[in-house]
């Protein structure tokens, strides 16, 4: 049966792979301090969060300060910038860090045993960094705009409880960290090599689409880094009342997409108990 589907994907024009899982990272590898790679990661983390709230939160004022004239970018144009950033930033600095930018996506890739610990910790220490200095940025450049126009901070608005921004942080952050799984999935590679996938294309158009469905709830965090940087900068106690939200969620919301994926798309958990007879398939392009 297998060999006429095999034969059958040739005739197609699909070329059949064999795939086995790559080793887990390790939980603390201490190799990694030794490595210039590492630091230039880490480096690569910091700038590019900083230029990611730069721009959108530069977005964010400008649409404030000229919402009620022609020349708004409106919501749709906040999530084009957020999801655009995205895109841009993961294109560039994928091969360098992975191109994370996110402490929620750094919790769900290290949950999913692709980073380690240390790697992990630091990844999010540089991204709140960076995140602060571009938020910083955009204060120290238009400071009366920037005081006067809520600072490109999240909270939960009014009309919303606290629950329900919550809520809309945990299904953001899953929408996102699901899609990064799915992405940079190596099985799906290979299963789906017919199919060129650009990852950080999905990755920012999964972000726009859920700025879109949750900018009205809580502006959108599904990051905490970009709900930090705006918390210390601006230093409003609303932002700091809700603040819980923007971390809790996020992570939440990774822990639930890593075991989502991890678990039921890739059935780890039954390679586990099964042993290494599941370690490797056969890809079928009809699966």
């Amino acid at each position: 049966m297998r060999k006429e589907e095999g034969k059958e994907s040739e005739r197609q024009g699909f070329v059949a792979k064999d795939y086995k899982d790559p080793p887990p990272a390790a939980l603390v590898d201490t190799d990694e301090f030794k490595l210039w790679s590492f630091y230039r990661a880490l480096i690569a983390e910091f700038i590019a969060t900083l230029l990611f709230l730069y721009i959108t939160i530069a977005t964010v004022i400008g649409h404030s300060r000229t919402s009620a004239h022609c020349g708004s970018v409106g919501v749709q144009g906040i999530a084009w910038s957020f999801g655009g950033m995205i895109f841009v930033l993961v294109y560039c600095t994928a091969g360098i860090s992975g191109g994370h930018i996110n402490p929620a996506v750094t919790f769900g890739l290290f949950l999913a045993r692709k980073v380690s610990l240390p790697r992990a910790i630091l990844y999010m220490v540089a991204q709140c960094l960076g995140a602060v200095c571009g938020t910083g940025l955009v204060k120290a450049s238009q400071k009366s705009f920037y005081d006067g126009y809520g600072g490109g901070a999240n909270y939960v608005h009014h009309g919303y409880t606290k629950s329900a921004g919550l809520s809309a942080e945990i299904v953001g952050t899953f929408v996102l960290v699901y899609t990064v799984l799915s992405a940079t999935d190596p099985k799906r590679s290979a299963r789906d090599s017919h199919v060129p996938v650009l990852a950080p294309l999905p990755i920012g158009f999964a972000v726009f689409m859920v700025n879109l469905a949750t900018i009205p709830i809580t502006g959108t965090g599904i990051n905490p880094a970009r709900s930090f940087g705006p918390a210390v900068i601006y230093g409003h106690k609303q932002a700091w009342d809700d603040h819980w939200i923007f971390w809790v969620g996020p992570f939440v919301g990774a822990a639930l997409a890593a075991a989502y994926h991890g678990y039921i798309l890739r059935a780890s958990a039954i390679k586990a108990a099964l042993g290494s007879s599941l370690g490797s398939f056969r890809s079928n392009p009809n699966m």
